[in-house]
């Protein structure tokens, strides 16, 4: 199977030479013994600008960099055009042929939760983390954690990747520490056994919508406008999303515990909800109102190949490929659009020789200006990422070590729905 590169459903990559660009970083220096050189490697801001490079090893295979590009603080009013910088670039490298550990994807008590990455670092028992996907984010949301787009996790499917072609995804599994980027799509759907009738899901672990004009109807087996269905797993959270419409349970065989005309409930372990509103909520009951289900879950690649689910496999959103088989692919922003201008920024991508990068990019900052997205996939390039993408970014933008900070956000640490974590040890059931 293929995202980006070859090989996606055996997660292979072909061996070769690591970019010279970053050289730096591979320094391959003693545990905690920081290293300190005048480098060029960051494409940013003018040339003569002197760059600094400082590179420790955390643990067999794993290294940290920091690079800072420019010398003097930027003025407060020119953070957004200086040619100046400075600009502050964390690296965290992860070489799957000599690591000991494995890299995974991790949330907090529940999927819908908010969680700082430094305690998601350490509630993992992680040596290192970034933060992870875009998430809804909004204080006033119910399910602030919610992931707008995959999530992946230990090859259980808690989140659909999202038709917006700006998606972007990585995915790595944990066994071998290989990981590919780029766009996933996911088709759901719940079949009778009895009957043999289908019935398309929308979405999994996000609140169905009621449809506006039937939100005054509490039966919304009236309604015949379309709503959602949607399934629900224990892992969204700690009860199933409540409001009109229509709610079934299903066991772990599948088969139907119960049914409500009104959703909200808790789920026991091995259990499953299907919900649905609008006139959807009539299709739900002919389908699963009794008896047992089917359910299905596929993921594909761009090319229509099949990912299997499999034990190990993590998965996260990100919003635009940076680069792809080593070239910049990140398209231009529309003028004006603060997404594409300077701000902290989060990357995950591989190198040609299957080396994993994590990095952040402080910004908004006179201490550190933030890139551009042009500027984001120029770095990424520069670090020899053939295939990387723009993670979760703003305030978001996190590393730790240890569970401790080690980049900068410019304020305090915004919680955020999931992160990146490498973990110094094998991965072993689940763990």
């Amino acid at each position: 199977m293929t995202l980006s590169t070859p090989g996606l459903s055996g997660l292979r990559r072909a061996g070769a030479i690591a970019a010279a660009a970053l050289a730096a970083i591979s320094l391959g220096v003693a545990p905690g013994a920081p290293a300190e050189a005048a480098t060029g490697t960051l494409p940013l801001g003018d040339a003569d600008l002197t760059e600094v490079t400082t590179s420790s090893t955390l643990a067999e295979g794993v290294t940290l960099t920091r690079i800072v590009r420019g010398t003097e603080p930027a003025p407060a009013d020119q953070i957004n055009t200086t040619t100046r910088g400075p600009w502050v670039v964390n690296v965290l490298t992860i070489d799957p042929h000599t690591a000991r550990g494995h890299l995974k994807a991790t949330y907090g008590p529940d999927l819908a939760k908010v969680e700082k990455t430094t305690d998601l670092v350490r509630s993992s028992g992680a040596l290192a983390g970034v933060n992870a996907s875009f998430f809804t984010f909004t204080a006033s949301q119910l399910y602030p954690g919610d992931p707008v787009g995959l999530g992946l996790f230990g090859g259980k499917l808690l989140s659909e990747p999202v038709t917006d072609p700006a998606e972007a995804n990585f995915v790595v599994d944990a066994n071998s520490n290989r990981a590919v980027t780029g766009k996933l799509s996911w088709s759901g759907s719940v079949r009778s056994r009895e009957t043999g009738a289908v019935l398309p899901l929308e979405f999994v672990n996000h609140p169905p919508v009621v449809p506006a004009g039937c939100a005054a109807l509490a039966d919304q087996t009236q309604c015949t406008l379309p709503g959602d269905v949607v399934q629900i797993t224990p892992e969204f959270a700690a009860a199933t999303p409540s409001g009109a419409g229509v709610e079934v349970v299903l066991d772990r065989r599948g088969c139907v515990v119960r049914t409500a005309t009104t959703r909200g409930t808790a789920l026991a372990t091995g259990q499953t909800s299907l919900q649905a509103t609008g006139q959807d909520t009539v299709a739900l009951l002919d389908v699963a109102g009794a008896g047992c289900v089917e359910q299905k879950s596929t993921l594909t690649d761009q090319n229509g190949e099949q990912l299997p689910l499999r034990p190990g496999l993590f998965g996260v959103t990100g919003r635009y490929q940076l680069t792809r088989n080593g070239q910049i692919v990140v398209p231009a922003g529309a003028p004006g659009d603060s997404f594409f201008g300077r701000n902290p920024r989060t990357i995950a991508g591989t190198m040609r020789d299957g080396k994993i990068v994590l990095a952040t990019i402080d910004g908004r900052q006179t201490t550190s200006v933030g890139t551009t997205m042009d500027e984001t996939a120029a770095v990424a390039q520069a670090l020899g990422l053939t295939d990387a993408i723009n993670l979760d970014g703003g305030g978001s933008t996190a590393m730790a070590v240890d569970g401790v900070l080690v980049n900068h956000p410019g304020g305090a640490e915004r919680a955020v729905g999931d992160a990146l974590v490498y973990v110094d040890g094998p991965y072993h059931n689940g763990h």
